[in-house]
């Protein structure tokens, strides 16, 4: 328990969480910047690969993005070629989103030196604490989407 004088946002675990996310993810989007791909498209590139196909509104929730702008990015990147979209099987309203080869072996580098990052993050604090903190944040974000919380919009929170 901290002490009395100690301030509101130094105990506050929205607040801490939006800390470390932001000093976290900082560091890593100049590798990212450095690759030549931009933070949001990293977020998306990120968040499909490995995933198979993805709704836009999961997609967007999962890369914290606003959908609207998510829609507007994924022109761009498929015309790279990095992600298409593809029709569902049975709901002609829903389209899917998956990455592609192409898309994949963009970011494959940039997931090593993400892993690689996260270690040197959470190495002093060792592995059986950082996997605890990991499943405790899982465990979290889980509760809270079951209990319908609104996800944040990419402006009000960075992630990744």
């Amino acid at each position: 328990m901290p002490a009395q004088d100690t301030p509101f946002v130094a105990d506050y675990l929205a607040a801490l969480l939006a800390q470390a996310s932001q000093l976290i993810s900082a560091e890593f989007h100049q590798v990212v910047r450095a690759h030549g791909v931009s933070v949001p498209e990293w977020r998306v590139l990120a968040s499909l690969a490995g995933s198979g196909e993805m709704s836009i509104g999961g997609l967007a929730q999962l890369s914290v993005t606003k959908q609207p702008t998510l829609t507007r990015m994924l022109d761009r990147i498929a015309a790279k070629g990095y992600v298409e979209r593809v029709s569902h099987d049975t709901d002609r309203r829903v389209t899917l989103v998956r990455i592609t080869e192409k898309g994949e072996r963009t970011v494959a580098d940039l997931i090593r030196l993400a892993k690689e990052h996260e270690q040197r993050v959470l190495e002093p604090f060792g592995l059986a604490r950082a996997e605890a903190l990991k499943s405790t944040l899982r465990g979290m974000i889980a509760l809270r989407r079951e209990a319908g919380a609104a996800p944040a919009a990419a402006d009000e929170q960075e992630a990744c």
